[in-house]
């Protein structure tokens, strides 16, 4: 290894060290400046925990590291030692941030409770995330589930929460189920913030038979690089079949995403284009260069 691989890595050591850190901070927040007073529950295993901690009078911190551990045996099995290395010493980090940090209890207001604490939440569990860890197990239980069964991530985790909200209808009652649920949202919406960015990026495929006039005006008048295949088309048992054709691929945000539509409409109008959401990039020509 060069001494610029060695800085190179040691660089996203840090980097990486650095957003664990302020994960752990954030989810300490929300959990002790806005929902532990309140009595509400995200969901996944810190929820579990949380609902043992509010039915038993355990502590959460030994909670969370206890009902986290099998899921980080598991995330060695997965992905590696590394990850299995990162992710306990980000949720140790979250437990002795919940015992030793203090942080001021910010509102009692229920609603706001609800909102900010799964703000600040999802924005530790993303930022951890980003670093390369987890804070919560949820993930890797749900990824090990999925292949062993018919079952999508998704699916696995939405059914978990489903059975922890239920439990809390029993455990803390009604009304603070309810507002549990709103916490798991806006937590929910800030992981996919922290993990897809606020350039949420789509992959866009066009058909067409002008697809150099495409790629052009892709590159020259949206600054935007593309990928060209080189595929076949047919139109059906009567129409033609085995047409070749150069397909154009392309990497947009939701935002140049009316713009190239327009400039492949003017182009050809019958161009067949489809999309699809894209979580991350990285490498290539990834931000829109200069125009000029």
């Amino acid at each position: 290894m060069d001494q610029g691989q060695s800085v190179n890595n040691l660089g996203n050591t840090v980097k990486n060290t650095i957003l664990i850190g302020m994960g752990i901070l954030s989810a300490a927040f929300g959990l002790k400046g806005f929902l532990l007073s309140s009595h509400l529950i995200d969901g996944g295993v810190t929820g579990i925990s949380m609902l043992l901690s509010a039915a038993f009078g355990l502590p959460l911190a030994i909670l969370i590291l206890l009902i986290n551990l099998p899921f980080i045996v598991l995330g060695y099995k997965q992905m590696g030692m590394r990850f299995t290395l990162k992710s306990a010493a980000a949720i140790a980090g979250l437990s002795l941030a919940l015992v030793f940090v203090e942080f001021p209890d910010v509102t009692h207001d229920i609603l706001l409770t609800a909102v900010f604490g799964g703000v600040f939440i999802g924005a530790g569990i993303g930022l951890a995330m980003r670093g390369g860890a987890v804070l919560d197990g949820t993930e890797i239980a749900a990824l090990v589930v999925s292949k062993n069964y018919p079952l999508k991530v998704s699916d696995f985790i939405l059914l978990l929460n489903i059975l922890i909200f239920l439990s809390a209808l029993f455990v803390l009652g009604t009304e603070t189920a309810l507002y549990s649920i709103l916490t798991y949202f806006s937590a929910s919406k800030m992981i996919d913030f922290f993990i897809q960015g606020i350039e949420q990026y789509t992959g866009v495929t066009i058909v067409s038979e002008h697809s150099e006039k495409i790629r052009q005006a892709v590159t020259e008048n949206l600054g935007r690089g593309v990928t060209i295949y080189q595929g076949k088309r047919g139109f059906g048992k009567r129409g033609t079949s085995n047409v070749d054709i150069d397909i154009v691929f392309t990497v947009v945000t939701r935002f140049e995403l009316p713009d190239l539509k327009k400039e492949v409409k003017l182009i050809d109008p019958n161009a067949f284009m489809f999309q699809h959401s894209i979580d991350d990039t990285e490498g290539g020509m990834v931000k829109r260069r200069p125009l000029h």
